[in-house]
């Protein structure tokens, strides 16, 4: 490990990385010890020459190192095969029954730059750092190993692997990958393009929240907007409730979620409706002065994507998230619940629960908070880490 370049940090520098933050910024580096490879292992020191950690190196990137240990150790086979048998025990020991979870969540494992998902028997890699796209054959085997997966599936179209300098990339890794997987969600089915869909494929960090809110759909009048494949619409339906209705503004997401329920034996129960989620709830709201919008649905579910994917436009997203709690709140019947979601990391659990009570008080609406929502356990939170927690949500129900 002396061998190893060593990066320098500045005085100061150092106390982040020390509670538990993996990334070393170009600015913070006092100097290096000698050339570094793209990709390769460094040391990283503090001021006074004090060991922070080991980790992959990029001169590309403003995130000049990734910290994988604390400690001088081989990032060989041995590692990630210690590191993917303590993610996949952690799936086993917080989500016991399922089938398909986020195996490898990259900061929040340890693994900073990898993210594997696996749906049933097949696995999707992705890689965001130059030092884990350089040791996608060891991961690989290593995943063979312990998982014995029918395939292995590359998922590299993300536009944040050229700030790696990484060219995008799909393919299949290892066995013969299907054209379609019907993964299974709390025992709902929903298939899967092994070439389509978001990220790799479907979303996983919602998967528990869409058995709380199903809780209270029992012959109830559900509105999910934003409601892609269908997730928490179908679980809706599964649990009872009298009517579903989806709304999304993709053609292709409202089919999909059409089969879905088709395929759940709900179908009867759900309809989907192919909308912008904004005009739909503002036609449905939208009354004379001397009228008021007629509440028709027992619960509501807004689970919209991202607002947001900087601070600067932080604002902007706060209009767009009130707009939206404001109108839902007009259509919810008195005594009728609002299960609602946030995915942007830059809105924080406290600031968007402000939007919410900033709506219902234009609405003329009291609120009483009943659940506190985050991401699924296959999505671990290290708070030392705050990228590591983006997903926040709340069930209220919404009093006169």
């Amino acid at each position: 490990m002396d061998s190893l370049p060593t990066l320098i940090l500045k005085p100061g520098e150092a106390d982040r990385v020390i509670a538990g933050h993996p990334w070393i910024y170009e600015a913070s580096i006092l100097r290096i010890t000698k050339p570094a490879e793209d990709g390769g292992v460094v040391q990283v020191k503090d001021h006074r020459q004090r060991l922070l950690g080991v980790g992959f190196f990029n001169s590309k990137s403003r995130i000049r190192v990734r910290l994988l240990s604390a400690h001088r150790v081989e990032i060989d086979e041995r590692f990630f095969r210690e590191r993917i048998q303590a993610a996949l025990e952690v799936r086993r020991r917080h989500m016991p029954g399922a089938t398909s979870f986020r195996l490898v969540n990259a900061e929040s494992d340890f693994l900073t730059g990898l993210i594997v998902d696996k749906y049933e028997d097949v696995l999707v890699l992705q890689t965001s750092s130059m030092g884990m796209d350089q040791r996608k054959g060891v991961i690989v085997r290593v995943l063979q190993e312990l998982l014995a997966p029918r395939a292995i599936v590359e998922r590299n179209e993300m536009a944040s692997r050229k700030f790696e300098g990484l060219p995008e990339a799909s393919g299949t890794l290892s066995g013969e990958a299907p054209e379609e997987v019907e993964v299974r969600l709390n025992g709902l089915r929903f298939p899967m393009s092994m070439s389509g869909g978001h990220k790799t494929g479907l979303y996983l960090d919602q998967q528990s929240n869409y058995s709380q809110v199903a809780r209270l759909a029992k012959g109830a009048r559900v509105l999910d907007c934003f409601s892609f494949l269908g997730g928490f619409a179908i679980h809706a339906a599964k649990a009872g409730a009298a009517r579903v209705l989806g709304i999304d503004q993709s053609e292709e997401a409202t089919q999909a979620a059409r089969r879905n329920a088709g395929l759940n034996g709900v179908g009867g129960v759900c309809e989907f409706e192919t909308a912008n989620v904004f005009d739909w709830l503002k036609g449905h709201t939208s009354h004379k002065a001397d009228e008021a919008p007629k509440p028709e649905w027992d619960l509501v579910i807004l689970d919209p994507p991202s607002f947001t994917r900087n601070r600067a436009s932080v604002p902007d997203a706060l209009r767009g998230y009130k707009e939206i709690h404001l109108r839902a709140m007009k259509l919810l019947v008195p005594g009728g619940t609002l299960a609602t979601f946030c995915c942007s990391h830059h809105v924080d659990a406290g600031l968007f629960q402000e939007v919410i009570l900033a709506a219902a008080y234009d609405a003329r609406k009291r609120l009483r908070r009943t659940a506190i929502h985050s991401q699924s356990p296959d999505h671990p939170v290290i708070p030392s880490i705050p990228e590591t927690e983006y997903l926040k949500g709340y069930t209220f129900e919404v009093l006169s």
